[in-house]
């Protein structure tokens, strides 16, 4: 396939700001909840089964979560960060 196909199947990019969060949530779902299981089960007990069903389920919360909470803490994070004075001294 070269560059000009693929070209053709990617998303525009005012979809970055549903691909972060989903991704976020995707990746970060997957570890918390394996770490979850596995202290709640141990090693010897531990499914995969087990373990994906947990992760859909808190992957369902987490996804909508991040919708909701990054724009949220973008704003709070930007109480923290110094803004450069624009005004000429």
């Amino acid at each position: 396939m070269s560059d000009s196909q693929f070209n053709r199947y990617k998303l525009p990019p005012k979809a970055m700001h549903l691909l972060v969060p989903f991704f976020l949530s995707f990746s970060m779902s997957c570890i918390v909840s394996c770490i979850s299981v596995l202290r709640s089960v141990g090693f010897a007990n531990f499914h995969v089964n087990t373990w994906a069903a947990s992760w859909m389920i808190s992957w369902a919360i987490a996804f909508p979560s991040v919708l909701i909470l990054l724009p949220l803490v973008r704003k709070f994070s930007l109480m923290f960060i110094r803004v450069k004075n624009t005004i000429a001294k």
